[in-house]
């Protein structure tokens, strides 16, 4: 357990050290430097890193460790609108009343991730609370595995999207809209909400460049 918990501590904190640039996008991880720095053996570092592999943050190079991949914007384009439909296709296998009753913790949610922007503090991990919230009552499995298995791959990019106040805060405005059509039981307003987020989200990484 000790381990398992050691493990899941060093990937916390190499992700952290990822999307924040503190590890810089298209560079390679000195294991013995970042081991040395961390106060830990490599063994388990190395566990931590393959499983940040296997999770799309890194890449596992031959000959060369493991590698923090450079921003793809084709990659972009092909993740976004993925995970869009998925996280639609989840609110069309919930029911109408298991998600009306998510309406309230997914405003709160929301109203904390304000009041994190408040604080110039960081936002990804109360967005990634709010949508699997939002997901959390679909009844078919196999979506939801697809989806646990892709979102990780968003983490880089979102890191950049949330470094933008003006459009973190329309962001969060359409967290609430999309609660509110579900709270009205218009799941189709609300599926429309989701995909335009996600685009929306897509456009502004794009124009960042």
């Amino acid at each position: 357990m000790t381990r398992n918990l050691l493990r899941r501590d060093l990937a916390e904190e190499i992700t952290a050290r990822v999307l924040d640039g503190r590890i810089a996008a298209d560079s390679r991880i000195n294991e013995v430097h970042l081991a040395r720095e961390l106060g830990v053996s490599r063994t388990p570092l190395r566990e931590a890193l393959i499983g940040l592999a296997d999770r799309g943050l890194l890449v596992s190079a031959p000959n060369r460790g493991f590698l923090v991949p450079p921003f793809d914007p084709e990659e972009a384009r092909q993740l976004y609108p993925l995970v869009a439909e998925l996280e639609s296709l989840a609110l069309r296998w919930s029911s109408p009343q298991d998600l009306a009753g998510l309406t309230g913790g997914l405003d709160r949610i929301a109203g904390e991730m304000a009041e994190e922007l408040g604080r110039q503090g960081d936002l990804s991990t109360l967005d990634d609370r709010w949508h699997a919230l939002l997901v959390s009552r679909c009844t078919n499995p196999h979506l939801l595995r697809l989806l646990e298995q892709t979102k990780p791959l968003l983490k880089r990019y979102d890191a950049r999207y949330f470094g933008g106040a003006e459009r973190s805060r329309e962001s969060i405005d359409e967290h609430h809209r999309i609660a509110e059509a579900i709270r009205a039981a218009d799941l189709d307003a609300a599926v429309g909400l989701l995909g335009r987020n996600w685009v929306k989200t897509l456009a502004y990484l794009e124009d960042m460049g």
